[in-house]
């Protein structure tokens, strides 16, 4: 039977590792949102490595060193608490895709969007269809997310170039809940990527880490500080 893995399944691992319950604590992981529609979701492989260790590194959380392709309709997608998505062309959900994916989000998911340039338009369209009467909007600065762990005060950081636009976060919120975050004219997906990849220089480098780490944090209810 599916189940909701979401913030709150997540709230609780973390409650059980840092409580200091005998019981088995799962490990948790990134799921890698395998979509269809053309665009190149398997983009940026070493990002999510990366990420994950360095939740690894400086959390107590218990995360695997890779990430778990999921598609929507796979019972996969009901193991993952952060669901990532990215790619550089088009995104195209069926009907019973966005079916389960509301009811993934609904049950305390996390989707987070990186734009590697070029799926804007097609995840605004789809995001549409999943949430009509929950437009994307702007997350505030004060939100969570851009200080659970790591402060951001301004925001987010600007990675990459794209169309020189400033680096801006949006984001659907379900009964106050940031359950889809959407990095725009940011690229922390390139910012996670090995040094070698996009030559970034190291302080982007961290601060793309730094934010990802506070997302994932978000969305299992984690609110520890850096080791």
């Amino acid at each position: 039977m599916r189940r909701g893995f979401g913030r709150a399944a997540g709230a609780a691992v973390v409650a059980a590792l840092l409580g200091g319950s005998a019981a088995p604590v799962p490990t948790m992981t990134i799921g890698r949102l395998h979509y269809d529609g053309g665009g190149d979701w398997y983009a940026n492989p070493s990002s999510l490595p990366n990420l994950l260790r360095a939740i690894a590194t400086r959390t107590d959380l218990r995360v695997a060193s890779e990430e778990r392709v999921v598609r929507l309709l796979d019972d996969e997608l009901w193991t993952v608490p952060y669901l990532h998505l990215t790619g550089h062309g088009n995104i195209h959900f069926s009907d019973s895709e966005l079916a389960i994916l509301r009811r993934w989000l609904q049950q305390g998911g996390f989707l987070h969007a990186s734009d590697n340039y070029g799926l804007d338009e097609s995840f605004r369209r789809e995001m549409a269809r999943l949430f009509p009467d929950h437009p994307l909007e702007e997350v505030p600065l004060n939100h969570p997310v851009y200080h659970l762990i790591y402060d951001f005060p301004r925001g987010l950081p600007k990675i990459h170039e794209h169309d020189g636009k400033p680096a801006q976060g949006f984001g659907i919120f379900l009964d106050g809940r940031l359950a889809v975050f959407y990095d725009y004219q940011c690229d922390l997906g390139d910012g996670w990527e090995d040094a070698e990849v996009h030559h970034d220089p190291p302080d982007k480098h961290e601060a793309a880490l730094r934010v990802g780490v506070n997302l994932f944090a978000y969305s299992v209810g984690y609110a520890g500080a850096v080791p």
